[in-house]
């Protein structure tokens, strides 16, 4: 029996999932990165090219592991500086797949960010520009009987695959110095819509705001680096704050708060080639964890300068662990 209360739990879910993805209804629909610190040109495109070097990230996310159409997230980002036409500036691409049970979303988009120097630190202000693709493929399993309604009576279950391409905009502003970095963007801008036979969902707009403050501790080989992130659909706030403690340069770890939903290890380590590597797990605070064991997420990440194709041993900004 109480195998059964979980599986009807989980059949809830999925249908409310389901119903939010393929009705008019507004949702929190970007991914969850427990790691935000080490991409945030992911969701900023005014970082692109900020720090003076070429950066790839590659992050792999399993949400909420144990839960059957549970939301999965993979995603590569690059970004380097430019110089155009004796200005300063940065390009960056994002190539994403988020997948929530019969969801799956493909994105592509290219960014530029206009760079200027204030004060001490650097401004960048940028813009995203990508399509992003949203395929369903709906498998049911209802009982027969005079109770259920069948997938053709409902107007907003979908029945059959069906995929639809739209154009997707961003904007963002993010300032660096040696001491703190802040920044706020805005994703979706154009709020995309998706126009299903059954159903025309849109991408709703999500503002960000982060910062990020780098101390220095009696012990010049430790660091602490504690930052905060807020992200909104214009309706529900979600706050997430992190504390990092870093060696040498080289090795970190760090605990995160996610109001209300996680609370969020993590570790790191950078080697002698320059590759980073993280890795963080969730442990679930809401009436999720019942039915999953937590969240698991990787991180690969490489910077290098472009004039010396390697690592640079000497870092130009707090953001880059």
């Amino acid at each position: 029996m109480p195998e059964l209360v979980i599986e009807m739990k989980k059949l809830n879910v999925m249908f409310l999932v389901m119903f939010i993805l393929t009705s008019n209804l507004k949702g929190q629909q970007d991914p969850v990165s427990s790691q935000y610190m080490f991409n945030t040109f992911y969701f900023n495109p005014g970082f692109a090219g900020i720090s003076g070097m070429v950066c790839a990230t590659a992050i792999s996310r399993q949400q909420w592991v144990g839960f059957k159409g549970a939301p999965s997230t993979n995603l590569f980002t690059v970004n380097t500086p430019l110089r155009l036409f004796g200005t300063e500036g940065g390009i960056g691409l994002t190539v994403d797949n988020d997948k929530t049970g019969f969801d799956s979303d493909i994105r592509i988009a290219g960014s530029y960010s206009y760079h200027f120097n204030i004060g001490a630190g650097k401004l960048g202000a940028g813009i995203m520009l990508g399509m992003i693709n949203e395929s369903l493929n709906p498998t049911w399993q209802i009982p027969t009987s005079d109770i259920h309604t069948p997938v053709s009576g409902d107007p907003l279950i979908p029945e059959n695959k069906e995929s639809h391409i739209a154009f997707d905009a961003g904007l963002g502003a993010y300032y660096t110095n040696e001491k703190y970095y802040v920044g706020f963007s805005v994703t979706h801008l154009n709020q995309a819509e998706f126009k299903f036979t059954k159903g025309h969902p849109y991408l709703t707009r999500h503002y960000y705001a982060l910062a990020g403050y780098n101390i220095q501790l009696s012990n010049p080989v430790f660091e602490l680096m504690p930052s905060v992130l807020a992200c909104s659909d214009g309706r529900i706030v979600q706050f997430t704050v992190n504390s990092i403690v870093r060696y040498n340069k080289k090795v970190w770890g760090g605990v995160s708060y996610r109001a209300g939903d996680a609370l969020i290890g993590m570790v790191g380590i950078e080697f002698y080639n320059g590759i980073r590597i993280g890795y963080s797990y969730d442990f679930i605070l809401s009436d999720i964890r019942k039915s999953s064991s937590g969240s698991h997420e990787f991180m690969v990440n490489y910077c290098f300068d472009i004039n010396l194709g390697k690592s640079p041993m000497k870092y130009k900004s707090i953001r880059f662990l």
